[in-house]
């Protein structure tokens, strides 16, 4: 399967996996939102290739793959590509999952976790603790790219305790993933200082140099569409992915939507807890929602006192109601 990654118009933008944050339903909304090729690539949640691997897990695990219809139809109206996230540590289960992902689901790629920084992940020697084994990195990513057709990409950081940029995209790049997302922060920064978009650059000069065909795309404190394209103009990568800038601003890739009303900004919220009920009530707990429901209200009078309101709610009864009486 051709690699998308090379395809995508630049500066390409992709919403991160973020867990508990990048289901069917919010990836839906943000894509609805979204104008016109100014969204290009969408994660899933990351999905650990060890639980897929074990009968019993597969059930609960595989709940981070699913794609409602409606997501679907959208991301295709729009262009828009959809990548799995998978994580653990042993070459040969990834190969297992990558094979029955590619065979059992629909996505456009995948893509190897090799950053988060949460200390219980790290304890089992998987995400970032990665960039301390950059021998077992690559096995994975080759045993990857053999077990399936679909482009496999690689998020990372720039070292574990020190930026290490350079050594480690060197490393990486002599597997020749499909492309290389690149957080400008250490596994001990975890979400802490600031992003460093001069290591991003360099992992840029070092692409040039050992592999150009590789897009680089980078990732970090983000926080408006012109300032992603204000780091692509400053460090040459390909792409920028946003995180948690999609928490300022849900309309983060409608750029030139300066104001966004207080109805518009209700409708929204009530259209995301509707999905949200649809696709997993009885499923999934209820109060995931309530960080959804401070990113929609804010930037109003009254915003507060909403949102103070709905952290008390109980139920999707509660939330409808609360609003056609508020009306």
């Amino acid at each position: 399967m051709e690699n998308f990654w090379k395809h995508i118009k630049q500066p390409g933008f992709s919403l991160a996996p973020m867990e508990d944050v990048t289901d069917t339903v919010f990836r839906e909304i943000v894509t609805g939102m979204s104008a016109p090729g100014k969204l290009h690539v969408v994660f899933t949640e990351f999905t650990s290739v060890e639980g897929m691997n074990h009968p019993r897990g597969r059930q609960r695990v595989s709940e981070r793959l699913i794609v409602n219809d409606s997501e679907r139809a959208l991301l295709k109206e729009k262009g828009i590509k959809l990548v799995a996230q998978i994580w653990g540590r042993n070459p040969e289960i990834y190969s297992n999952i990558a094979r029955h992902i590619s065979e059992e689901y629909d996505f456009d790629g995948l893509d190897i976790n090799m950053g988060c920084p949460v200390k219980k992940v790290v304890k089992t020697g998987s995400c970032s603790a990665l960039i301390g084994e950059p021998e077992l990195a690559k096995e994975i990513i080759l045993a990857t790219k053999e077990a399936t057709q679909l482009p496999v990409s690689v998020k990372t950081r720039t070292g574990i305790k020190q930026h290490q940029t350079e050594d480690w995209i060197s490393q990486l790049l002599e597997a020749e993933p499909a492309a290389i997302i690149l957080h400008g922060r250490t596994q001990k920064m975890q979400s802490d200082g600031s992003a460093n978009w001069d290591e991003i650059a360099n992992a840029v000069k070092v692409r040039d140099h050992a592999n150009p065909d590789i897009p680089i795309h980078g990732n970090g404190d983000v926080f408006s569409y012109a300032d992603g394209l204000k780091k692509v103009e400053q460090t040459g990568v390909d792409g920028v992915m946003i995180g948690r800038g999609i928490f300022q601003n849900p309309w983060f890739f409608s750029p030139d939507k300066l104001e966004i009303t207080q109805e518009e900004r209700i409708q929204k919220l009530l259209q995301h807890t509707r999905l949200f009920e649809q696709t997993w009530g009885g499923i999934k707990n209820f109060n995931i929602l309530k960080r959804f429901y401070k990113i929609y209200l804010n930037s109003f009078p009254g915003a507060a006192k909403m949102r103070a309101d709905l952290m008390e709610v109980k139920s999707y009864a509660d939330v409808y109601s609360y609003f056609a009486l508020n009306e």
